[in-house]
């Protein structure tokens, strides 16, 4: 089965074609990081004309690359949610509607499952089941992945997402927009131990998750000390630190939990050079095993969108001729 994947969720325009027999076909994506970064953060209206502009040219150059006509696809997948509802509606609108020129089946697909599936899409995919962590800009979630389609929500964040930490402390550093490699590539310049930045929620039980304090702590960190590069480095260290430290404490709680010995992480923060290298050594310890998507395949893009729609079209699911957004929609749901 031949389908194509649109992401238009925030601030990338992502579009791909994944056949079920040969893999990933073609892959095109736009980044509007330039047209936001002069505001320090994704304007919503502003993101919403861009995937217009941005979205058909970049269908026709998928084909295009794909050496395919439109014709030829067997479904349409598109992200429904959660996200930004106007960016969320160039998707919905354009994929349904191509879906009903072509004839063809359409699949409202949900932003965060495409980021769980996402290592599915690699030459070495993990087995099911296995404990997904899903930490990206707008969320930071624990969830136990019994199969494609059954996922069981273990724990999230209850205010602001690691992205979204990673970002507002990037900026308290006078670094660019998005935050999270600035401040990364910052850290490996601090010197340990200058600066304690607290674990929330980790000295008690369960595997919920709260980055918002991380950041006040933050803020009030760089207002007491002076403003050299070398505090900047120091403050980036124990703020990366505390994260990864952070979802390592959760990471492990729902290992026990649930007994899995898989791991997969996904999402924008999953390309973090620091997480990365923490839960590596935490599952080499317990001899199990980590997954990851490529860097490429981390943040939004429309091939995970393909991929998850391919498995819920090949299951039978399909949408009717409703085009609905939903900016908030729980993956247990």
């Amino acid at each position: 089965m031949r389908v194509l994947g649109i992401e238009t969720s925030c601030d990338e325009t992502g579009i791909a074609i994944y056949d079920s027999e040969q893999g990933l076909l073609a892959h095109a994506l736009h980044s509007q990081v330039d047209l936001h970064n002069t505001y320090g953060g994704v304007v919503p209206e502003l993101a919403s004309r861009d995937h217009i502009r941005r979205v058909i040219p970049l269908v026709d150059q998928a084909l295009k690359d794909a050496g395919m006509r439109g014709e030829e696809l067997e479904g349409v997948a598109y992200t429904a949610g959660p996200g930004l509802v106007g960016a969320l509606l160039v998707g919905v609108g354009v994929g349904r509607s191509l879906a009903y020129g072509w004839n063809i089946p359409a699949i409202a697909v949900h932003h965060m499952e495409a980021h769980l599936l996402a290592p599915m899409l690699e030459e070495d995919p993990p087995p099911l089941p296995f404990l997904a962590l899903l930490v990206s800009g707008g969320h930071t979630q624990l969830m136990q992945v019994n199969a494609v389609g059954d996922y069981v929500l273990l724990g999230e964040s209850l205010d602001d997402a690691a992205g979204e930490a990673f970002d507002k402390t990037a900026k308290l550093l006078g670094l660019g927009y998005p935050g999270g490699a600035a401040i990364s590539a910052l850290a490996e310049q601090g010197r340990p131990g200058r600066f304690k930045f607290p674990r929330p929620m980790c000295d008690r039980p369960g595997l919920d998750f709260s980055f918002s304090g991380l950041k006040t702590h933050a803020l009030t960190t760089v207002k007491q000390n002076p403003d050299d590069e070398q505090t900047r480095a120091d403050i980036a260290l124990a703020f990366v630190e505390a994260v990864v430290d952070t979802l390592l404490i959760k990471c492990r709680r729902a290992l026990d939990e649930t007994g899995f010995n898989t791991l997969i992480a996904a999402g924008g923060v999953s390309a973090n050079k620091q997480l990365r290298q923490g839960l590596r050594e935490m599952m080499n310890k317990r001899d199990g095993q980590v997954f990851y998507p490529r860097p490429e395949f981390c943040t939004d893009n429309g091939a995970m969108i393909a991929y998850a729609g391919c498995q819920h079209l090949q299951a039978g699911h399909s949408q009717d001729l409703t085009i609905a957004a939903h900016p908030r929609w729980p993956l247990a749901e």
